[in-house]
């Protein structure tokens, strides 16, 4: 099979979305596929043995990581000569409507997969009344695709209330060989700490950005006076919360990579997740397959990964002190926390990469072998 798959970002940069294209792509590869993934320049040519045309951009605003790259006709042109039995959309935003497009100029099967909640994003910029508009957009471009793809059944069930029409959902994957409880390092311990490795040592990876509600794990540093924060990533609010936290055992560690990033999850107490507004949450299934107990919102995707009190703890958003309340818990009940680490290393034990690729697979051919038939008229 040949698969073009469009994306608004892609390697180098690092988030959720890139880890799910990277694992997606090599075991697409691995089954015997073909793959050529459109996205922003960002120097790569191939990754994995699928070909990579990057397309130039410019930098967001207000977000220098993310480059708009619009389409161009060479995209065509590439497709043309790629000859793809199929078009994969990631967030079809800027790029991705270029690939809508030659999908139904070129008459080619097309699936689009939904990763990021914009409409909810919107109120953490201060544009909250744009969001039915957004709705209408996304209902636009998405409902062009023989099949929409969520990563978690309550994005399933918010794309079905806003006339978001052939969902289904993509199941969730993560690497319990690179992350896994084992790496926990009394050396990562200390450098997170920054030189405190007795303090109780809660973590953060991810963007650094508004939408992700870090700000609201301050009031838990205030409550456990002991314990330490580690905040691993970076992104655009990383200077407001820099002054935010100022005076805070807070340490912003930066992006960290491999087994540096699966032992600084291996070796903290608790991973503490305050966003409202994820999709799956995927650093949460690498904070469980390393064995580190996690504290998150009962919130958007969250809740297909944590069980609450089996696996980790989830908090109410709308109780102010719930948050810390979990925290507290955790850090009070060695025992407890014990049993939560190996029910969390147990749940991602059940979701490989490799699953999930062939369930996306099985999606694509069910798609091209509809989009075969004969139509009625």
């Amino acid at each position: 099979m040949r698969i073009a798959l469009f994306t608004e970002t892609f390697l180098p940069k690092i988030d959720g979305i890139v880890t799910r294209l990277k694992y997606t792509v090599d075991h697409l590869q691995r089954q015997g596929n073909q793959v050529m993934v459109f996205c922003p320049e960002g120097g790569l040519r191939e990754y994995c043995g699928a070909q990579v045309y990057g397309v130039k951009g410019s930098p967001l605003p207000w977000y220098p990581e993310l480059q708009m790259a619009f389409p161009r006709p060479s995209v065509g042109r590439a497709i043309e000569l790629f000859k793809p039995d199929l078009i994969h959309v990631v967030n079809p935003a800027i790029l991705g409507l270029g690939g809508i497009y030659y999908a139904k100029k070129l008459d080619i099967p097309l699936v689009a997969s939904y990763h990021t909640h914009l409409p909810k994003y919107l109120e953490h910029y201060g544009l909250g009344m744009l969001e039915p508009l957004l709705w209408e957009l996304l209902k636009a471009g998405h409902n062009n695709a023989l099949l929409n793809l969520c990563t978690s059944t309550a994005m399933v069930q918010e794309l079905d209330s806003h006339g978001i029409e052939r969902t289904d959902l993509w199941q969730r994957g993560v690497d319990t060989e690179l992350f896994r409880p084992q790496l926990v390092s009394g050396a990562m311990r200390d450098r997170l700490s920054q030189g405190h490795p007795e303090a109780p040592l809660l973590l953060y990876i991810g963007r650094l950005s508004a939408e992700k509600e870090i700000d609201r794990i301050k009031p838990v540093l205030e409550a456990i006076p002991h314990a330490r924060l580690a905040l691993v990533g970076n992104g655009p609010h990383r200077e407001e919360l820099e002054v935010h936290f100022a005076g805070t055992p807070t340490h912003f560690v930066g992006y960290l990579q491999g087994q540096d990033l699966a032992s600084a999850y291996a070796s903290a107490d608790a991973f503490i997740f305050p966003s409202r507004t994820e999709t799956l949450g995927l650093v949460l299934l690498e904070a469980m397959a390393a064995g580190c107990p996690v504290i998150a919102a009962n919130a958007g995707g969250i809740p297909d990964i944590v069980t609450d009190g089996e696996n980790g703890f989830l908090f109410d958003t709308t109780q102010e002190h719930a948050m810390t309340d979990a925290t507290q818990r955790l850090l009070a009940n060695q025992i407890e926390r014990e049993t939560l680490r190996k029910a969390a290393r147990a749940e991602a034990e059940r979701w490989s990469w490799a699953s999930a690729t062939r369930q996306l697979q099985n999606y694509y051919e069910q798609v091209i072998n509809q989009d075969a038939m004969p139509k009625v008229a």
